[in-house]
């Protein structure tokens, strides 16, 4: 299993469950991920992310995307895609 670093948590919507998160990688829906912090430590799968509030199946290093998630994150929690 080898885990590729995506980005970094900028902010945190609460009542919706979702993360603004600033790619460094490439990102598409399915992709199972991590995200990793000082409290949080848990994976997931894509299922849900937007650009400018349109969903999109696919995100580049640069977009910054809103995403949809199951559990709180927090400011500075990292993202990394887990390839098998």
């Amino acid at each position: 299993m080898e885990k590729i670093y995506v980005g970094e948590i900028s902010h945190y919507y609460p009542k919706i469950s979702v993360a603004v998160l600033k790619l460094e990688n490439s990102l598409r829906k399915g992709d199972k991920i991590s995200i990793e912090g000082y409290t949080t430590n848990f994976s997931q799968v894509v299922e849900s992310m937007q650009i400018e509030h349109k969903n999109v199946e696919e995100a580049k290093k640069g977009d910054s995307i809103g995403l949809k998630v199951v559990d709180r994150v927090r400011v500075g929690d990292k993202v990394y895609k887990i390839v098998e």
